[in-house]
């Protein structure tokens, strides 16, 4: 029996592509796993109107993690044109599968570590090492959303919030409502976790994105659970900024910060910034993690028009295979496989079009096997 039983979930689009790269650095590593294929993305929405399956979820719960490529999503209205035919008008709403999956797993944490390779021709500068902690589960994220705004909700917020009156006289059906919902549970886990991680790996300090001084509910209780644990870490500083500000000093000093923590939407603004200060996100992985289970994936899209191909850039989905070997224990496997990667790109060999060259997804991936 293998040691570990991992789910591979490609996806839509290019995610076959970049999950077939890292299967070539999987069985050059000799991971002792036995890989299991599961069913996920808009080929299944369309034709069953789930694209989650619960034959899926219940793969899952008999894994120790999964690695996941890329999935397409679409607006409301356009997604329930695309389901079959007899699917149709059965009031059928699609639902993120990777936002549904973060929730169903209780993936709380999303680590999105964004470092600068030398010799990498999209780097903003060389010295960037920042990781990013968004919390994964919460905030506008949730998925708690109303379009009309229901009159009996209308009501009690017009009770209980003076700033209802700036909509006075507008319609409840011209009213779209999205809630922010954070916990103290759920700002408190992300904040320890993001300090662990510092005190773990020698950084400094932390710094919390946020915007209390607008948003003062959700993010004033985030800042004030975070104070909370600061206080257990007397060698880590922590820094709270703004998140529009926070936007401007990634651009001037990136290398000024190390472990950023943010809440679930402003985290993911920011952990793709950053991504591109290190070249884009060809080179940006992330893994959602709860306390017993894991899903590691690349941070890109489907980008369908490149679906087949094999010419995207597979380092980002290379990198969360790297992750998910750093979960699983198998650390000494996962600094040999980022080793690999990095000599890749120091050599300048071997290069995706995104970096100036004309080598495949698969080339670049193979390259990175030869060198481990």
């Amino acid at each position: 029996m293998a040691k570990y039983r991992i789910a591979l979930m490609p996806g839509d689009g290019i995610g076959n592509d970049v999950m077939d790269a890292a299967k070539i650095v999987l069985d050059k590593l000799a991971l002792d796993a036995e890989y299991v294929n599961t069913d996920i993305g808009w080929e299944f929405w369309c034709k069953e109107g789930e694209p989650l399956p619960v034959r899926t979820i219940s793969t899952l719960k008999e894994c120790d993690c999964a690695l996941f490529a890329a999935i397409t999503s679409k607006p409301k209205e356009e997604a329930a044109r695309e389901l079959a035919p007899e699917l149709q008008d059965k009031g059928l709403v699609y639902r993120s599968p990777i936002v549904r999956l973060r929730q169903v797993f209780d993936l709380y944490t999303n680590l999105r570590p964004c470092k600068a390779f030398k010799g990498n021709p999209l780097n903003y500068r060389d010295d960037i090492d920042l990781v990013v902690f968004r919390e994964n589960t919460q905030g506008l994220y949730s998925g708690v959303e109303f379009h009309p705004l229901p009159e009996e909700l209308r009501g009690v917020l017009d009770i209980l919030s003076p700033n209802m009156t700036a909509f006075q006289g507008i319609a409840s059906a011209d009213i779209a409502l999205s809630t922010r919902i954070f916990t103290r549970q759920g700002c408190q886990r992300i904040v320890r976790r993001a300090f662990e991680y510092a005190k773990q790996f020698g950084y400094s300090s932390v710094t919390l994105v946020e915007k209390p001084n607008v948003i003062r509910e959700t993010s004033g209780l985030m800042v004030r659970e975070a104070r909370k644990i600061a206080a257990e870490y007397p060698g880590i500083e922590l820094w709270e900024t703004n998140v529009d500000a926070m936007a401007m000093w990634l651009i001037k000093n990136p290398q000024n910060y190390g472990v950023l923590v943010s809440s679930n939407m402003f985290g993911d603004i920011i952990s793709d910034l950053a991504a591109q200060l290190v070249g884009g996100l060809g080179f940006a992985a992330s893994g959602n993690i709860g306390d017993n289970f894991a899903v590691f994936e690349p941070t890109h899209g489907s980008a369908p028009k490149y679906a087949g191909q094999y010419k995207v850039n597979p380092t980002a989905m290379i990198l969360a295979t790297k992750l998910m070997l750093d979960w699983l224990g198998e650390t000494e496997m996962g600094t040999r496989l980022e080793q690999a990667v990095a000599r890749t790109i120091a050599e300048g060999k071997v290069c995706t079009y995104d970096m100036g060259g004309n080598s495949g997804t698969l080339e670049m991936a193979q390259a990175i096997a030869d060198r481990l």
